[in-house]
């Protein structure tokens, strides 16, 4: 789309879907340290982006507005997170 293609508003949404996809990845790497991970081959990769996706997910879905907390409050209390999963341990 060029400039002249899109309007204010078709901008703006470009522009926060990208900073939101942007915000994820800084999540993912920064929380998870996923640019260090050694897992390189096959879809695995793949499979750990989505289960960290899956996670940070379902902490902002449950409020949490910082992962690393929230992450360290699961670990603490596993209850908790297989509650949130309506599983039981």
């Amino acid at each position: 789309m060029t400039p002249d293609q899109a309007n204010p508003s078709q901008l703006a949404e470009l522009i926060q879907n990208h900073w939101s996809v942007e915000a994820l990845h800084h999540v993912r790497d920064v929380t998870y340290g996923e640019d260090a991970s050694r897992i390189r081959t096959g879809t695995a990769p793949r499979a750990m982006a989505t289960m960290r996706n899956l996670a940070i997910g379902l902490m902002r879905q449950a409020g949490w507005t910082n992962i690393s907390a929230a992450i360290d409050h699961y670990r603490s209390h596993p209850e908790y997170a297989t509650a949130m999963l309506d599983l039981t341990t």
